[in-house]
C-alpha cells in the first residue's frame, strides 16, 4: 500500500489480504472508504481481484446521487464496482442505526465464499465510539473489546484495515491524493447516539485527552485478549457438560461455580450461533428453568428462540410448525422435504421395510393425534407411542414434530426410530431404511 507512513495498515491484515482470492469492499463514497479504496486500487497485486460494493439503502433521496458519484470514482480508478440494494426501513425493537446496520451486513455476507474477504473502513475513533456506546450500555468484556480488526464473516472474513488509524490521518491522506468523497448530512444529526457522541462528547473529551482515541483503543484490545482466555475457558467447560443434540446438562452446569455457569451459557449461544444473552435473561434461566420443580414445563422465549428444559437438559430450540398434517410420499421420491429443515429419506438396505410393499402402498406421512400404538421387534403386543417416546426420553416437544409413516392408513413407521414388526424383513431381500434428518 502507498503512504504507509500517513495510514498504518496492519502487517497481519495486508497478509490477509494478499492472500484472499476475492477481495471485496464496502463503499459508501464517504472519506474513510475512499481513502481504503484508493489505497487497495494503488496496490497491483490486490487491484485485480478488488470489486467495490455500493449498498443503497433508500433511506434519503441523495442516496441516488451517491450510487453515481461511486460507480464514477471506481470507474476512474479502473476496479470492479457492483450496487446492493437493501430494505432498511426502521423495525419495530430495533434503533435506525442498528437496523440499517443488520440489512447491509446481511447482503454482505452473502457475497463471500470461502477464503474471500470484505474489507470496512472503520478507524480508531470508530473503536473510541463503539467502546464507548458499549461501557454507556453495560457490556461486559466482549462489548468493551470492541471491533475485532480480523473476524469470521459469512463464509469468509472481515477485515478492518484501518483500525489503528486515526481519522485525521485518513483526512490527510485524502487532501494530499486529491480524492474527491461525498458527505453524509445525516451525521451531522445528533438524535443518533452515535453522531451524538462524534459531534458533541468526544471533541469535549479530546481538550483534556488528546490521545483518547489511542488509549481507549488499546484498552479495548486489553479486554479483546481477556476475551480470547475467557473464551477458551467457556469452550473447556462446555464440553464436559454439553450433549450430542446440543442441550446442556443441567447437573453439569450446576456442579460449576456461579461466574463459571454464566460463562457456560454465554459460550453455550456463541456454539449455537445466536445473539449474546444478556446478565438479565442469565440469571432468568436459572431462576425460571433451572431452579424450576422437575415436573414444572418452563419455556423461555430469547429472540427466535426459545428455551425448555426435559428432565436433565437444557434445551435452546427455535419453534417450526409442520407445513402439512398429512403429506404423501410418492414413490418416485427417494427423499421427502417436511419443513425448511426437516426431511425424510428411504435408503436401499438389506433389512427394514420390503421394497415391494412400499411399491404397490400409498404411502402418506402425518404426525401424532394421540393414541397411535405400534408392534416391536422382540416385544409383545401393540405399544402407545407415548409410552415408547417416554421409554426413550424425547422431550414432550419433540413428540409432536416426529414424522409417523403409514403404508394405506396403517401406521408402519416412526421417523427413524422403529419400524413395525408386523412389517419388517431381515431377508436379505431388497428393502429401505428410513433416514430422518431435523
Amino acid at each position: 500500500m502507498v503512504d504507509i507512513l500517513i495510514v498504518q495498515i496492519s502487517s497481519n491484515t495486508l497478509t490477509q489480504i494478499n492472500q484472499a482470492k476475492q477481495v471485496y469492499l464496502a463503499y459508501s463514497g464517504g472519506l474513510d472508504s475512499h481513502v481504503l479504496l484508493h489505497l487497495c486500487a494503488s496496490n497491483q497485486t490486490i487491484k485485480p481481484k478488488l470489486t467495490v460494493v455500493h449498498i443503497h439503502h433508500g433511506l434519503q433521496k441523495i442516496a441516488d446521487d451517491w450510487v453515481i458519484h461511486c460507480q464514477q470514482q471506481t470507474q476512474q480508478l479502473g476496479v470492479n464496482y457492483k450496487l446492493l440494494q437493501v430494505n432498511a426501513r426502521k423495525l419495530k425493537g430495533k434503533s435506525p442505526e442498528e437496523t440499517a446496520r443488520e440489512a447491509r451486513y446481511h447482503a454482505l455476507k452473502k457475497l463471500l465464499a470461502k477464503n474471500e474477504v470484505l474489507l470496512v473502513a472503520q478507524h480508531r475513533e470508530d473503536q473510541l465510539e463503539t467502546v464507548l456506546l458499549q461501557l454507556f450500555r453495560g457490556a461486559g468484556i466482549q462489548g468493551l473489546s470492541a471491533m475485532a480488526e480480523i473476524s469470521v464473516f459469512g463464509k469468509g472474513k472481515l477485515l478492518r484495515p484501518l483500525l489503528d488509524c486515526s481519522q485525521q490521518s485518513l483526512k490527510n491522506y485524502a487532501l494530499k491524493q486529491q480524492l474527491n468523497w461525498v458527505e453524509d448530512p445525516s451525521n451531522q444529526c445528533n438524535d443518533f447516539e452515535r453522531n451524538f457522541l462524534r459531534n458533541k462528547i468526544v471533541p469535549l473529551l479530546k481538550t483534556h485527552w488528546q490521545a483518547l482515541d489511542k488509549t481507549v483503543a488499546r484498552s479495548a484490545k486489553h479486554c479483546a485478549n481477556a476475551q480470547q482466555l475467557l473464551t477458551k475457558l467457556g469452550s473447556t467447560l462446555l464440553i464436559e457438560i454439553i450433549n450430542r443434540d446440543n442441550s446442556l446438562s443441567i447437573k453439569g452446569l450446576l456442579s460449576l461455580q456461579s461466574q463459571q455457569q454464566a460463562l457456560v451459557i454465554r459460550q453455550w449461544f456463541a456454539h449455537l450461533q445466536l445473539k449474546m444473552p444478556s446478565m438479565v435473561f442469565i440469571e432468568q434461566v436459572f431462576k425460571q428453568m433451572i431452579a424450576a420443580n422437575k415436573s414444572a414445563n418452563p419455556i423461555l422465549k430469547h429472540g427466535d428462540y426459545y428455551l425448555r428444559r426435559y428432565q436433565d437438559k437444557l434445551y435452546c430450540l427455535i419453534e417450526e410448525n409442520n407445513v402439512i398434517h398429512c403429506q404423501p410420499w410418492l414413490q418416485i421420491n427417494q427423499r421427502l422435504q417436511l419443513s425448511p429443515s426437516s426431511y425424510l429419506q428411504r435408503i436401499p438396505a438389506t433389512t427394514g421395510i420390503p421394497e415391494p410393499l412400499w411399491e404397490i402402498a400409498k404411502v402418506t406421512i402425518r404426525y401424532r393425534t394421540g393414541g397411535e400404538k405400534i408392534a416391536l421387534v422382540n416385544r409383545k403386543g401393540h405399544h402407545r407411542l407415548k409410552k415408547l417416546f417416554q421409554e426413550a426420553k424425547i422431550p414432550p416437544w419433540e413428540r409432536e414434530q416426529i414424522p409417523l409413516i403409514y403404508f394405506d392408513d396403517k401406521l408402519i413407521a416412526v421417523a427413524d426410530l422403529w419400524i413395525s414388526s408386523e412389517l419388517i424383513s431381515d431377508n436379505k431381500n431388497p428393502c429401505y431404511q428410513l433416514k430422518w434428518q431435523r
